[in-house]
């Protein structure tokens, strides 16, 4: 086991190795972009990257307090699914309510099981997991933020 203080630096040794990795990758746009904390110019959508002791996860997370906007951004992913799927070359998990401690929020998201940010043996396939999603998640947004 690992200290909170052990955990949280060996997190921040990751998420910065991972950002010095990505720095270099231009975003469909050709623009710089930082894939830590990307950012979709929407309030309330976010994509989202974490990993902890059991997995690795990237995801469009729907964050509006508000339920009936929530919905109706997701019906809105949603009526993009097959659009999102082609573009991305990945399927996904939707959950309309998924709850993240205190607040519901609706996901859409992709998890690497059995892996494990606090040995770094791992970071390679959590980078490898990590790094053509976030970057096929650019290109799907670039094709339709505009609706949004």
């Amino acid at each position: 086991m690992y200290s909170k203080e052990q955990a949280s630096k060996l997190k921040t040794q990751f998420w910065t190795s991972f950002g010095q990795y990505m720095k270099p990758v231009p975003g469909t746009s050709g623009l710089p972009v930082n894939w830590i904390n990307y950012k979709t110019g929407i309030k309330n959508i976010r994509f989202r990257m974490d990993a902890d002791n059991t997995k690795a996860i990237v995801a469009i997370e729907i964050t509006h307090a508000n339920p009936e906007e929530r919905a109706h951004y997701y019906t809105q992913f949603l009526s993009l699914k097959t659009l999102l799927e082609n573009t991305t070359g990945f399927s996904w998990q939707w959950d309309e309510a998924a709850v993240t401690g205190h607040q519901t929020i609706s996901s859409i998201s992709q998890q690497l099981q059995q892996v494990n940010i606090f040995n770094q043996s791992d970071w390679p396939g959590i980078i490898s997991f990590l790094k053509p999603r976030i970057m096929a998640l650019d290109e799907f947004w670039e094709l339709v933020k505009d609706g949004f």
